[in-house]
């Protein structure tokens, strides 16, 4: 891949495994916007928005010629993956997503990181609830690992040119290799 002739970049992988951070860093080395779903998604009090609302913001904020944008909300993905040109997976073990998951909310909820819409994580809804991260990580993991390479094979995103990392070390060779 040509990084500064890729117009629109969706990155994807399973929760915690760093699509955010590493959207954030190609887009700011491609001197482009960066868009996160989940930012679309919650509301206050972790409350999500309406389906077709969901799908007319992302719509919207896919409109523009170049963005990176990191998400895997299957709500969404037909409009996004239609409209990206490159698709990158962070395909990494699942040690390395269990051991970002942990640290992740463990400093999320010791800092009280304030995250979309004013919400932060709690030590009762990251560790205790059916609804922790931890547990959604657990339950999607595989599953994803299952579904990506069906879904890469579908007529609809043949268009796309698709990038897997299988290890955090080779995503940041990936970025190295962007001039910024």
């Amino acid at each position: 891949m040509e990084p500064r002739q890729s117009k629109r970049i969706v990155v994807v992988g399973t929760s915690c495994s760093g699509k955010t951070t590493f959207a954030r860093t190609l887009a700011q080395r491609l001197k482009t916007r960066h868009i996160e779903l989940d930012a679309i998604h919650w509301k206050p009090n972790w409350t999500p928005t309406p389906k077709e609302e969901f799908r007319n913001l992302a719509q919207e904020a896919i409109a523009p010629e170049s963005w990176v944008l990191d998400g895997n909300y299957s709500t969404v993905r037909d409009l996004v993956w239609a409209r990206a040109t490159v698709l990158i997976w962070l395909n990494y073990p699942f040690y390395v997503v269990a051991y970002r998951a942990l640290s992740r909310t463990f400093r999320r909820v010791f800092y009280r990181q304030v995250m979309w819409s004013g919400n932060r994580e709690t030590f009762r809804k990251s560790f205790l609830s059916k609804d922790s991260i931890l547990w959604w990580v657990l339950k999607t993991y595989h599953r994803r690992r299952r579904e990506y390479p069906r879904l890469f094979q579908a007529p609809q995103y043949s268009h796309l040119e698709i990038i897997v990392f299988s290890s955090p070390a080779e995503a940041e060779r990936f970025l190295q290799g962007i001039n910024s």
